[in-house]
């Protein structure tokens, strides 16, 4: 509807809503990018179940709940009044939007592809943000919707920043947090060893289970004991109940909130419902109470370890592992954590060397170290990344005194800065979210999309979601103060490459770095793609400063991305933010559990699929896929690029776009190990946060990505016949199965962020 048709009418609701004709209109004329990947992977991870139609949702539904969920946290719709112009225009970019998403020209991030629009959504905004980050020290609840009762708002806890790590994890949100050695000196030393009794009712289906993890009956127990003389808490079936549960049992420990001056405590378990139940607000099903029965002697017997002693940085390590163990166990939600230490502690370093406790718990996080640009001898770091890929690095100095690097020194330009997010592309003050948008303008541009606007469009959205109910007190702070957004921009290797006709890297110049006194290789951009990415980067300030007017609010402290994307781009199947290409041609397999209603549909199309050599009731599908702009005598993958040119493009794009930072995993092949340090050093005033992981082809069976030759992905691509969509609509009559579980899947191109 135009908007002077609109802005006539009478404003009878505050709502923003898209229209069937504009939608049906929009089915018609645009064709969605879908990657070779894109369809199914969408289909088993977004793709939302309607109870009503008794199916999961088609694209076009998820898109517009996707954009009516975000278009309506405009705050100029939740006044007394609202304007009739501001309602049309809003229309207008609400029609927009679904336009841009519809074609897969861009996405926000997975969790707004999962959660926007929906009830939940509309009473908790932390389910709109990617991931979190904290400090491991204590600190105050305050007005969160998380309070323990035996603690006043403000007084200060060691369980706060882990009942927050707690809440963001079991939400879907990935979390950073520090352990650097100014946080883990605030914590107290342990004053008490608590005795934890767990209790569970006969009539549970749980409690065959509990039982063999040290569960106690409780029928047995009260007959023997009086509740009212332990402190005795008895878990709800509910999130905060989980998070409560372990923050008593942590405080507990310490003088400072005990209360109650008791060594005993009971915690019930008998409510929690049993592994398989389906959660209804947030989607998914229940791990049952066993995860949380086992990390809660874990971490109780942990504290009572170090009783009269004050926790250590591995300490505080390992309990935030044990609690992303215990998120992870459900297989639904997948949990994303990275530790942030010192650099000079060799403890925390070193902690994953424990092969015992790596295989219990320490896998749960990747660990990095904080770094500044005074540190410049990296040999010790650069022999544990050759030999494990850890840990990675993080430079807080250059995050808190730079924006891009070509604006120059903006000192304290981001001057809370105290960590990251689990994927490194935005540094992130105490409590601070990640709030996502990616466009690929390898699509957009073929879609007639000016790349600017799309940019905008993206822009305004990610500024909505900083208007979103948040639950804790230290994020709603602290995103009212800086309102970052980060806006990436996914299949940078394909968009410059299918526009500028080279790799952005055109070369290297040998100079000395007048602070070392090394000889190294500079490199030599495409003077074209500086200009594109730098006018892109000010449309983006431009669009944030002209709608933060609008809003009477401050503009964003920070503005743009590069995440590593994963699942996102394989929706459109374009290369994972800057990332190269795994491979020219290559064979991507994707599990799914034997039952999903999907692989009847696949198999009829022609994919290969065997059962998963790993696992169980699980089917390994095998998907050809071959990369944009393959057949180029320019193009390079993963397998094929050198060392030093990702750290150049990193530095390119951390340089001209990312005001934030640059999510980026360089890969490298063995001999390359012996230029990690150097380029470490060389790129230290430059790059705010990297990891590097070995390049790994067909090492092992049933890989997820297998390299192949143009022929073989030619006769793999020539076997396969039909629509999957549409064959899976006919064989279903447009009905699907709503329990089945996800398997195998991340929004992060390394598997570190979780999609829900």
């Amino acid at each position: 509807m135009p908007k002077e048709e609109i802005a006539m009418q009478t404003i009878k609701t505050k709502t923003i809503t898209l229209t069937q004709d504009y939608i049906n209109d929009v089915e018609q004329t645009v064709k969605p990018h879908w990657g070779d990947l894109g369809w199914v992977t969408y289909k088993r991870t977004y793709a939302r179940w309607l109870p009503d139609k008794q199916r999961t949702e088609n694209w076009a539904e998820t898109v517009k709940r996707v954009v009516e969920g975000n278009i309506n946290l405009d705050p100029r719709l939740s006044g007394p009044e609202v304007d009739a112009d501001v309602v049309a225009d809003l229309t207008v970019e609400a029609e927009q939007l679904f336009k841009l998403i519809y074609g897969l020209a861009a996405t926000p991030s997975g969790r707004n592809l999962w959660i926007s629009g929906t009830d939940y959504q509309k009473r908790n905004g932390d389910a709109l943000n990617n991931c979190w980050f904290i400090a491991m020290r204590p600190q105050a609840y305050g007005d969160s919707h998380i309070q323990p009762s035996y603690l006043d708002p403000a007084q200060k806890a060691v369980s706060m920043p882990y009942a927050f790590l707690f809440d963001q994890l079991m939400k879907g949100g990935g979390v950073g947090f520090s352990v650097v050695q100014a946080n883990v000196q605030q914590m107290p030393k342990v004053d008490r060893s608590i005795n934890l009794t767990i209790l569970i009712d006969k009539a549970s289906d749980s409690y065959d289970a509990s039982l063999k993890l040290g569960a106690t009956d409780k029928t047995a127990w009260l007959a023997q004991h009086d509740k009212n003389q332990v402190a005795y808490y008895e878990l709800p079936d509910t999130r905060e109940g989980w998070v409560l549960a372990n923050a008593e049992m942590m405080d507990l420990h310490f003088d400072a909130t005990n209360v109650n001056d008791n060594d005993d405590l009971v915690l019930d378990i008998s409510q929690i419902r049993p592994k398989g139940a389906r959660i209804k607000g947030f989607g998914g099903t229940a791990s049952g109470p066993m995860p949380l029965v086992e990390m809660l002697f874990d971490i109780n017997a942990l504290l009572n370890t170090r009783l009269n002693a004050k926790l250590t940085s591995v300490d505080c390590t390992d309990m935030a592992n044990m609690i992303g163990k215990t998120v992870v166990a459900g297989n639904v939600r997948r949990s994303a954590e990275l530790a942030l230490g010192s650099g000079e502690d060799n403890d925390f370093i070193t902690m994953k060397q424990d092969q015992e406790k790596l295989m219990h718990h320490r896998w749960a996080s990747n660990n990095s170290v904080a770094v500044d640009t005074r540190f410049s001898d990296y040999t010790a770091i650069a022999d544990a990344i050759a030999h494990n890929g850890e840990p990675g690095i993080v430079n807080l100095e250059l995050s808190k005194n730079y924006g891009r690097l070509i604006d120059g020194l903006q000192a304290d330009i981001d001057g809370d800065v105290e960590g990251t997010n689990p994927c490194g592309e935005i540094s992130l003050a105490n409590g601070e979210p990640c709030n996502l948008f990616e466009v690929f303008p390898y699509v957009a541009s073929q879609q007639g999309w000016d790349l600017k606007d799309a940019f905008g469009l993206a822009t305004r959205y990610a500024k909505r979601v900083t208007f979103s109910p948040y639950d804790w007190e230290v994020s709603r702070n602290v995103i009212q103060k800086n309102r970052r957004i980060g806006i990436s921009m996914s299949g940078i290797q394909d968009w410059i490459l299918g526009t500028f006709g080279n790799r952005v890297v055109k070369g290297f110049k040998t100079v000395q770095d007048p602070a070392t006194g090394m000889t190294v290789n500079e490199p030599i951009y495409d003077p074209a793609a500086v200009k594109t990415v730098d006018g892109l980067y000010h449309a983006v300030i431009d669009a944030d400063k002209a709608y933060s007017d609008a809003l009477d609010c401050a503009p964003s402290l920070k503005h743009t991305t590069v995440k590593p994307s994963g699942t996102v781009s394989k929706l459109a199947g374009v290369s994972e933010g800057m990332h190269f290409h795994y491979a020219d041609y290559l064979i991507q397999r994707i599990r799914f559990q034997d039952n999903d209603p999907l692989l009847p549909a696949l198999k009829a199309c022609g994919y290969h699929m065997e059962p998963d050599v790993y696992t169980k009731n699980t089917v390994c599908v095998e998907f050809p896929v071959k990369a944009a702009n393959a057949e180029s005598a320019e193009f390079a993958s993963a397998g094929t690029v050198s060392i030093a040119e990702q750290f150049a493009t990193q530095a390119f794009l951390q340089t001209y776009w990312s005001d934030n930072a640059v999510s980026c995993t360089v890969t490298f092949q063995p001999k390359e190990a012996k230029q990690i340090a150097g380029l470490m050093a060389q790129y230290r005033h430059t790059i705010k946060s990297t990891s590097l992981l070995p390049y790994v082809g067909a090492g092992f069976k049933q890989a997820p990505k297998e390299p192949i030759a143009a022929s073989e992905y030619e006769k793999r691509h020539a076997e396969i016949s039909g629509d999957v969509a549409q064959v899976f609509a006919a064989q279903n009559d447009n009905h699907d199965q709503k329990d089945i579980e996800l398997v195998d899947q991340s929004d992060c191109a390394g598997g570190a962020c979780p999609i829900k």
